[in-house]
């Protein structure tokens, strides 16, 4: 981009101190593919947030998908095997109740498909009218809301039967491969629920708990990854840019905690580890709401810190670097708050909840310190090309939401 400095001389602050505890470090994170895949699986390995879900859920995926096929190739010796598998994955859901729930809907799409098949083509025979007549059928029936979100498996379910029955030899025998679809679904389903009972089921949405967990974690971990460069004045082009993805791409998280808050209860169905040890009548309390849609304010404001950066064309004055040091203090601040939030518990709330209240006060010092030394400097606030203004409203606005969901537990610590 042009104007900005590929990297300002790195600022002298004491001794260089190593990360001190998960998601806080002193020094810049490392650049690079490689470096960058081995922060990926340090964060899949240090914390249940979104890296160990995604392994938990490929794990679970490939498990379930490599039974299902023993059974529908090895053992049953079917014509289109793929079925089971494809069916075990399908239904793997973040619950074991939408586990089982979509396993009805996805065997009811796939029966009602087949006999959509099964009737016009032994009324019409297989010819390019009756797929017509087919696709049509399974169509409309697909829009059912009773079917939810599998209702367009019944016009796919069709068409791998019409393909299948076109194919098959005449007489009993196209009837046998129709209904050897049907039993392959079944199988894959089966197989898909039993492992996601089976292999640690996902009870992470007992409470909005899991939410607050990931949200706090994700902005731990990016923020942790922000103070350390601005305050040395690592500040190139890849780096940020990285930064910018990082926060953008947490859409999925907050819409992963958005339907966590929404299931809570639902991933308490049926779940065998609902009735064992601490998760016993498990059940959240109001201000995790209210907690987690502050979370989620703040990841937005925060990936809009990240644009104003990218776009900063930096001159590698000292104003800069006194304004990225500054800052840097402010985003530390807010990482110890993060830190804490990711490991809330209702039972240690009371603790936590004092704590936090300590670290907002330090945020809210370093907050104003960053407002006081732009006007000492005179900062340009209203030059599009410099976004001091920007990021200053973005402190403010950043150190407005923590400081409410810090006043929000306390108030749930006074209610109880």
């Amino acid at each position: 981009m042009a104007g900005r400095t590929r990297k300002q001389e790195p600022v002298q602050r004491g001794p260089a101190r190593q990360e001190t505890s998960q998601g806080h470090r002193e020094q810049p994170a490392a650049q690079g593919r490689f470096a960058r895949m081995r922060q990926w699986w340090a964060r899949a390995w240090g914390s249940a947030g979104h890296e160990r879900h995604t392994l938990l859920l490929i794990g679970k995926s490939t498990l379930a998908a490599t039974a299902a096929w023993v059974l529908s190739y090895n053992v049953l010796d079917a014509e289109s095997p793929a079925f089971a598998p494809f069916s075990a994955v399908l239904i793997m859901q973040v619950t074991v109740y939408q586990s089982l729930l979509q396993s009805l809907r996805y065997v009811g799409a796939v029966a009602t498909g087949v006999a959509v098949q099964a009737v016009l083509g032994y009324l019409a025979g297989p010819d390019l009218l009756t797929f017509a007549l087919v696709a049509v059928v399974a169509l409309t029936i697909g829009r059912w809301p009773a079917l939810g979100s599998q209702g367009s498996q019944v016009a796919t379910a069709a068409f791998f039967a019409f393909s299948t029955y076109v194919s098959a030899p005449a007489g009993i025998d196209k009837i046998t491969h129709l209904g050897q679809i049907i039993l392959l679904v079944l199988i894959g389903c089966g197989v898909g629920v039993i492992v996601n009972v089976a292999l640690v089921p996902p009870l992470r949405y007992r409470s909005a708990e899991h939410g607050i967990h990931t949200l706090a974690r994700a902005l731990c971990d990016l923020v942790s990854d922000m103070y350390p460069a601005m305050r040395e004045g690592e500040m190139e082009e890849e780096r940020i840019s990285h930064w910018r993805s990082r926060a953008e791409q947490t859409g999925g998280l907050i819409n992963q905690a958005e339907t966590g808050l929404r299931t809570a209860r639902e991933s308490l169905y049926y779940n065998p580890r609902n009735r064992l040890g601490r998760h016993r009548g498990r059940k959240g309390f109001e201000g995790y709401g209210t907690v987690l849609r502050a979370l989620e304010r703040t990841m937005y404001q925060l990936a809009s810190l990240t644009r104003s950066l990218d776009q900063w064309r930096q001159d590698g004055s000292e104003r800069d670097r006194r304004f990225l040091r500054g800052y840097a203090d402010f985003l530390e601040s807010v990482s110890r708050i993060t830190q804490v939030l990711g490991q809330l518990t209702e039972e240690s709330l009371p603790d936590q909840a004092g704590e936090l209240r300590g670290l907002a006060d330090r945020a809210q010092e370093c907050c104003r310190r960053v407002t006081e030394q732009t006007e000492e400097d005179g900062l340009p606030l209203t030059d599009p090309a410099y976004p001091y203004g920007v990021l200053v409203v973005e402190a403010t606005r950043l150190m407005d939401e923590f400081q409410y969901t810090c006043d929000v537990l306390q108030q749930q610590v006074d209610d109880a």
